[in-house]
């Protein structure tokens, strides 16, 4: 018998008016609502443009200590239209201690908790161990009304590592809020093909669906291709948005994960016991 899920991506440009961005999700988050999705994802720091680009003291005031108006108000939306709703922000711990977030609301709008990113890049306009410190919760599984799912956030989503521990633990669904664009040491270079690539492997690798949303435009001098997209257990693109704003959305059959898996027994098959090295840093 199958079970089925709708799921959306918002995928948007961001200003530098913090509101108005909420209140241009919100009304995506709405329409989502309106064509009977049941989650939706929000883009890596969905509410501010993508400030690790630059060094600037000045940014850590974008951070919010969670619960926080925006975290509540997007609790109360999932509420409202009864839609399981994953939130990715710019989290304050305390003064001087800062992640790069995700809130994750039920279909009630019951909070079921955070991710915090735990894979922290530094590269040129990609300066994000500057604002972030390495998340320290782990991978956690949200158990929502309509499915298993897991949060990796961007950079997360190159580190097969991250997915296979989602799988092991029941996720369903895997999700990458992301803001990935142009690589200033590399401007001839598109990463966008490669993006995709490695994602839909986690998906075939561990038989789950997966599901990026990116964010689209140019702010100061980067710009985020878009390219948002879903794909099933076997690697199947379900649905990609282009290079502009847009709502994109994917019915998704979770039978799909038993046929793949009965198909290729990548989990029976694991070597755990031959997987130390992968422990070190270095294997000399």
């Amino acid at each position: 018998m199958k079970r089925l899920v709708k799921v959306a991506l918002v995928q948007l440009a961001c200003g530098t008016d913090v509101e108005a961005n909420i209140v241009k999700t919100e009304e995506r988050i709405r329409e989502a609502a309106a064509h009977g999705a049941n989650i939706v994802c929000l883009q890596e720091l969905f509410n501010t443009q993508y400030f690790p680009q630059r060094v600037d003291v000045g940014c850590y005031t974008l951070a919010e200590p969670l619960p926080s108006p925006t975290t509540e108000r997007m609790g109360r939306l999932a509420g409202e239209l009864g839609l399981v709703i994953i939130v990715p922000v710019f989290e304050e711990a305390q003064p001087g201690v800062y992640f790069n977030s995700v809130v994750i609301y039920d279909a009630d709008g019951h909070y079921l908790g955070k991710y915090r990113k735990n894979h922290i890049p530094d590269a040129p306009q990609y300066l994000e161990k500057y604002y972030f410190t390495p998340g320290d919760l782990g991978y956690p599984i949200f158990n929502t009304k309509y499915g298993k799912i897991a949060v990796g956030i961007c950079w997360d989503q190159w580190f097969p590592e991250a997915a296979r521990i989602f799988a092991l633990q029941g996720a369903e669904i895997i999700f990458y809020p992301t803001a990935i664009g142009s690589e200033p040491d590399r401007p001839d270079y598109s990463s966008a093909a490669a993006w995709r690539t490695i994602i839909r492997s986690h998906g075939i690798a561990n038989g789950v669906f997966v599901a990026a949303a990116n964010r689209v435009g140019v702010e100061d001098d980067m710009s985020f291709y878009g390219q948002s997209f879903i794909s099933d257990p076997f690697g199947d693109c379900l649905a990609q948005a282009g290079n502009q704003e847009e709502l994109i959305y994917a019915e998704l059959d979770y039978t799909k994960i038993r046929e793949l898996r009965e198909l290729f027994q990548f989990f029976r098959d694991r070597r755990v016991d031959t997987y130390s090295p992968i422990l070190k840093k270095v294997i000399d």
